[in-house]
Formats: structure tokens, C-alpha cells, sequence
């Protein structure tokens, strides 16, 4: 089960210490240290439409929090479920803070369901409220109209009056927020999973969850500077990554309006780091090929990373200075790429790092708040997710021959269990050990490599069990013009299917057929893809940007 592993040893630094961070358990408190620490530093730079950007320093945004969360104190909601439905915004981020500073429970919902599928995570959850952006007035009436007995708060039209109805209550006296007991076991959040199998399920995180997985994650990475944020914020990856780590990071955080415009944002900041899944990188590289291809220099690019890495064997780092055209197109700072999500493409990751950008991979689940691993800025092992965090253990249950078996995770951010589902919160566990469903091993330095998913495993007439995910990154890196790709059993024979993008013309469509012919010569027989499918159209995907691999169910 060996990676390609593109690292070399000049990229690993060995004995190399965790950066040291605060100790928290509750969530505010980690706002009200960044506050204290950072006050008059910008924490978020604002895009606003026919104007200039705004910025909100550190104390501001501790300050408005506390605002809001006395305003949904005097409204009655203690120890509540509050809903929180919108695109990402600065609002978006008061709520959230304001309503788990306050002690009562977030339910993040995905802007993009059903209203059926909202209602069934309100309802289920038991929301008496809902902070809702203007922007989906629709949808609140739509829910309006199913339960007329939800309280709705519009909270990027209605947050200013909001706001200053909380300063004159705290002004008065009304110290309802800062005296809040809210203790590091209260339920944080409900967070929905995404349901790919009958009905979602929702994840209860605790303060201690959130607080321990940030603060870890903090240990093991140093991703101070600008940032932008682009991920969803109703993903746990997109909140504490995103979010928590880089305020910690003491960074500024840009509010990108779309990951579309990712390379203008860290144009126009200068961003240092991006945490993101591994499309947004994917776009940046492509970027970077088609503009050396576009300016005859793709052939010296090439070069220009056999030299890098040749060096780099050395301890030789010239990367800025060799790649000094690519840098200066993405900002002239860019360092760091933290991806987490999806796989990872192990050619992108090694020829982005060879420039200079380093690539970070690693792996999590919404049950685990998410973190469960990541590579570090100087332990970086290519094709790995990555060192497992100090808030949390690892072990492979039941290991193969080759050491593959399932991920258990236990610590403080392993989720207390399913809301109002004992029987899912059940099976989940195992002797107190999460059950993942990756399959996963370790190597002899502790790193983890996860090699697919145990209900994405094709299983054979010939008993053989193939990993659809390793084929996915095969055809990823080694066929050129495949932009995505899905492997998948369809009667019984391995089939890819596979989107080479908007322009792909006909003679594409058949030289990939031919090149995955060529592919299959090099894997063993029970690896072999029986039928290649070229689609026109992109594979649908969820708002944190992977494919569904049930769409094809859903026809």
C-alpha cells in the first residue's frame, strides 16, 4: 500500500516541536483571547458591492458577538436550538458565536436543500428560532408556512438594529451574556450530515468538541498571515479551519464571495494561506499550467521543478526565487494550501510544493469536529494525511495483511452521538472508538494514509475488493484532460466515468479512452476499468465542493 510518496527528506524536519497555543474549552473564550491579545488588528475584511471593503478589528467582532448574544438572551432563547441559514457572511459568523456564547445550541443548515430536507433538520433538532440571510426571504416563507410557530431573525437586514438593541441592554446593566454558564460538555451544535442514505443524521458537537479540535489543529500548523475564507460555514471544516484556526493565527480573514474568484482574492490581499478543499487548490494549479502553456514556458516549468527538488534534496531552497512569475501571479505571499475534504491529488500537491507553495493535506469527519490529522508546515509527507492530532488517538481496526483497516478515532472532539438517534449513535462506536467507515493504515513514522471508503469499495465476483478512490487519483494524475472522475461497479465491471471540461472536443473525448487503455496495462488485472463514460456536463456536487457519488441514484 505505498504512496508514490513525492516528499524527500528535506521537507521532513525531524524533532520537529508543536507550536504552542492557549488552552480553551468553551468557544468564546477563544474570542475573547483573540480579542484581548489582537483588539486593534483587523480580523475580517469585508467585500461590499459598489463600495469600499470593511474591515472589523478583533475587539469589534468579540464586541458585536457579545451584543447579539445579550439580544438573544433578552428574547427568551436560554438553552435553546437555533437554527442558522444563510450564504457565508460576517453576519453569518455573529450568529453563530452570539448563539454558542450564549449557551444555547447552533444547527448550521445547508442554504442549498430542500425545504423539505430543512424542515426535517428543524424539526428534528427542535429550533424555536432561526437566524435566516435576506437572501433566502423565499425559503424562511416557505418554512414560515409549514411551522408558523418558529421565531425568524433576518440577520444581515435586521443585525444593525439587533445589534444596538444588545449595546443598550448591556449598557444598562443587563449582564446576561458575559455571566452565561455555558460549560465545556453544553451541547455546541447540531450539525447535519449530508443524508446520502435516507434521512441526515445530526452530529451533536460539544464546546469542548469544537474548542480542543481548533486549538489542536493550531498545534500542528502555523497559518498566521492573510487568509480567505471560502468554504462553507455550515461545514465544520469550514468553521474551525477557516475560521477559529486563523483567528488564533492572529490572521485576516478575507470573505470571499465565490471560490470562483479565489485567485483574484489572494491577488488583491496578499494572502499567505488558504485553507480549502482540494478543488480550490486544483483550480490554482490548473492556473498556473495553462498560463506557462499559454506563455510558451511550460516546457521551463518542468525544469524548473526537477531543479527545485533536486536542490531542495540538499537543503537548498531557492523555490521563491525560481518561481518568482508563478508567485507573483497569486499575490506574491502565498505559502500554504491546507486541503481537507476530499482526496488529494499527489502530482498537484508535489509539483505546488515544488514551487514554493506547500501543499498540507488532511483528514477528517464532522463526527470528529473534523479533524482527525494534517500534514505540518516541516513534516510533510506527500500522499499522506497527515500526523494525527494531540486532541485525539487513531488506530486501524482489524488491519489486512498490508495493514489496511478501519479508522477508529476517540478524544475531545469525537462527537457525543447522533441527536434523538441512540440506535445510529450505537453502531457508530466500538468499545468507545468512532467508526469512521475509512479505511485507512499507518506508517512506521505515524503518519496516515487513507486509502478509501468502505462503502465506496467495489467488491468483485472474484472476491477482489478495489478501492474506487485509488482509482480516481490514478486517472487524476496520469490521464491528461481529466478534470473529474468517478469510478464506480456497474454490473459487475469497474467503470470510470470521467469530465474533461466545457471545451473538451471529440478527438479528446477518444484519446482519454485510449490513454485509460494504456493506464489499464500498467494495473493488475482485477484493477482493470472495463468502461470509460465521458460526460458533458460537470458532476453535480455538495456546497463543500465534492461530488455526489449518488447522483447517478437520484436520476
Amino acid at each position: 500500500m505505498k504512496s508514490k510518496n513525492y516528499c524527500n527528506h528535506a521537507r521532513i524536519k525531524k524533532n520537529y516541536p508543536l507550536y504552542k497555543t492557549i488552552d480553551a474549552n468553551v468557544v468564546f473564550d477563544i474570542i475573547e483571547y483573540c480579542s484581548d491579545h489582537h483588539g486593534e488588528k483587523f480580523a475580517f475584511q469585508i467585500p461590499v458591492s459598489g463600495s469600499e471593503d470593511l474591515f472589523k478589528t478583533y475587539k469589534e467582532f468579540k464586541d458585536e458577538v457579545a451584543s447579539l448574544g445579550t439580544f438573544i438572551l433578552s428574547k427568551g432563547l436560554k438553552k435553546e436550538k437555533i437554527a442558522i441559514l444563510g450564504e457565508n457572511s460576517y453576519e453569518w459568523l455573529l450568529c453563530y458565536f452570539a448563539v454558542l456564547g450564549s449557551g444555547n445550541t447552533a444547527v448550521p443548515l445547508d442554504r442549498d436543500l430542500p425545504v423539505d430536507d430543512l424542515l426535517y433538520n428543524i424539526h428534528n433538532s427542535g429550533c424555536k428560532a432561526i437566524f435566516c440571510s435576506a437572501l433566502y426571504k423565499d425559503v424562511a416563507e416557505k418554512l414560515k408556512e409549514r411551522d408558523s410557530g418558529i421565531e425568524f431573525y433576518f440577520s444581515k437586514a435586521d443585525m444593525n438594529e439587533m445589534l444596538e438593541e444588545g449595546r443598550k441592554l448591556i449598557a444598562s446593566g443587563d449582564n446576561s451574556f458575559s455571566e452565561a454558564d455555558v460549560k465545556p460538555d453544553d451541547l455546541a451544535a447540531i450539525v447535519y450530515t449530508s443524508g446520502t442514505t435516507g434521512k441526515s443524521k445530526g452530529v451533536m458537537l460539544t464546546q469542548r468538541n469544537i474548542a480542543s479540535n481548533a486549538l489542536s489543529a493550531c498545534r500542528n500548523i502555523n497559518g498566521e498571515g492573510q487568509g480567505v475564507l471560502a468554504l462553507p460555514l455550515h461545514h465544520t471544516f469550514g468553521m474551525v479551519a477557516n475560521v477559529i484556526a486563523p483567528l488564533l493565527f492572529e490572521a485576516t480573514i478575507y470573505m470571499t464571495t465565490s471560490i470562483r474568484n479565489i485567485q483574484a482574492d489572494m491577488i488583491k490581499i496578499g494572502a499567505t494561506a488558504a485553507f480549502c478543499v482540494p478543488l480550490m487548490a486544483e483550480l490554482i494549479y490548473k492556473k498556473v499550467w495553462a498560463t506557462a502553456k499559454e506563455k510558451g514556458k511550460d516546457e521551463i516549468l518542468k525544469k524548473g521543478i526537477k531543479i527545485s527538488n533536486t536542490l531542495l534534496k540538499f537543503g537548498i531552497d531557492v523555490r521563491r526565487k525560481l518561481f518568482a512569475e508563478v508567485h507573483e501571479a497569486l499575490g506574491g505571499n502565498l505559502e500554504l494550501f491546507v486541503c481537507g475534504g476530499a482526496p488529494l491529488s499527489e502530482k498537484m500537491a508535489f509539483e505546488l510544493t515544488s514551487m514554493g507553495i506547500n501543499v498540507l493535506n488532511g483528514y477528517g469527519i464532522t463526527e470528529c469536529s473534523p479533524i482527525v490529522s494534517v500534514n505540518r508546515n516541516f513534516a510533510n509527507k506527500i500522499g499522506s494525511v497527515g500526523l494525527v492530532l494531540d486532541c485525539n488517538e487513531v488506530k486501524i481496526n482489524n488491519p489486512d495483511e498490508k495493514g489496511v483497516g478501519e479508522i477508529y478515532v476517540r478524544g475531545d472532539n469525537v462527537m457525543v452521538g447522533y441527536y434523538n438517534d441512540e440506535e445510529a449513535t450505537k453502531e457508530a462506536f466500538d468499545d468507545g472508538w468512532f467508526k469512521t467507515g475509512d479505511l485507512g493504515y499507518l506508517d512506521e513514522d505515524g503518519f496516515l494514509f487513507v486509502t478509501g471508503r468502505i462503502k465506496n469499495l467495489i467488491i468483485l465476483p472474484n472476491g477482489k475488493n478495489v478501492s474506487a478512490e485509488e482509482l480516481e487519483e490514478k486517472l487524476l494524475d496520469e490521464i491528461g484532460g481529466v478534470e473529474e472522475v468517478l469510478v464506480y461497479d456497474e454490473d459487475d465491471k469497474i467503470t470510470a466515468e470521467v469530465y474533461l471540461g466545457q471545451a473538451a472536443e471529440p478527438e479528446a473525448k477518444e484519446k482519454v479512452k485510449k490513454d485509460i487503455k494504456r493506464l489499464n496495462a500498467k494495473l493488475p488485472s482485477y484493477k482493470k476499468i472495463a468502461k470509460t463514460k465521458v460526460r458533458d456536463e460537470a458532476f453535480p456536487k455538495t456546497t463543500s465542493m465534492k461530488i455526489k457519488r449518488n447522483y447517478k441514484k437520484k436520476k
